[in-house]
């Protein structure tokens, strides 16, 4: 809504000292994401008032305008409201489509977006990029200054310029669903919410691009499941062209890993090692092989 990444993290986290201080007093409200956000929206509006600029403009309106500080105030609040004026249907979905933005590379975009947006901690959003948590941080700190000194505005695009940003919003639902199936800490290995949302979004980009099949594709990864990829790589297995094509076994050990079946899994992704020629997917195949054996 105030399209500036720092200060609506500011904001919510007022929000959230607000609750802290309030709700055991007056308990936790019937819909405490409404109540958060109503405090966090007050918040934006006292900034917006506080800016010089703004403040010389109510000097000029206020001269003309008796009831001057309610009315700038519900114009301030109108402004705010109007931002989440998008066609896409959904605040989430369109939170990830602003915050994808193309001045950033892909893996920076995605762990923001994942940080930020998805709510995922930085020790989560290294594991699916099977990178460290430090350096993930610090890629997330990069990606804010980056912003802050382009002066970029956020807001939700549209036309070509959502297509082009489509494919690092894909790769962050897929990313929100992978934790969801099987996650980095906690009791337990799955976390339904996360899957179940990363589905949503997933069908809600279906019936907004029905003639993408890279939307499609993401939602067949999530909507049937391991056991369905499996029959269907299996029908391809005997073709004389993927013979010794180190992806196919590769592809069968992620279902098979999916799909709970670590010991085939892992015959898998050794076959895949030894076919491959390129060292570093080598190491990367060695090391999904030894994670079936630490997976309980």
């Amino acid at each position: 809504m105030v399209r500036n990444v720092d200060l609506a993290e500011d904001l919510a986290q007022d929000a959230l000292i607000v609750a802290l201080a309030e709700w055991p007093k007056t308990g936790v409200p019937a819909n405490p994401g409404a109540w958060l956000m109503a405090v966090a929206k007050r918040r934006a509006i006292d900034a917006l008032r506080r800016d010089k600029m703004r403040e010389r403009k109510h000097e000029e309106i206020a001269r003309t305008l008796p009831e001057y500080s309610d009315a700038t105030r519900d114009g301030a609040a109108e402004a705010i409201e109007a931002a989440m004026d998008d066609d896409l249907g959904d605040e989430l979905l369109g939170l990830i489509f602003t915050a994808c933005h193309p001045m950033l590379s892909p893996d920076a975009r995605a762990a923001l977006t994942l940080k930020v947006v998805g709510g995922l901690t930085t020790d989560e959003i290294a594991r699916a990029f099977l990178s460290s948590e430090a350096a993930i941080a610090q890629r997330i700190v990069r990606a804010k200054k980056a912003i802050a000194k382009a002066g970029l505005t956020f807001e939700v695009p549209r036309g070509a310029e959502r297509a082009a940003r489509l494919p690092s919003v894909l790769e962050v639902i897929y990313l929100i669903f992978n934790e969801g199936y099987a996650a980095t800490a906690g009791d337990d290995l799955v976390r339904p919410g996360l899957c179940l949302e990363a589905q949503r979004l997933g069908r809600m980009l279906a019936g907004l691009m029905p003639e993408d099949a890279e939307v499609f594709g993401l939602l067949a990864l999530m909507a049937f499941g391991p056991e369905a990829g499996l029959r269907l790589v299996d029908e391809i297995a005997d073709a004389a062209a993927l013979r010794d094509y180190a992806p196919l076994p590769a592809a069968r050990g992620d279902f098979l890993f999916r799909a709970g079946r670590l010991a085939e899994a892992r015959s898998e992704f050794t076959a895949a090692a030894t076919l491959t020629r390129n060292a570093r997917e080598r190491a990367f195949l060695l090391a999904r092989a030894g994670a079936c054996d630490g997976k309980h």
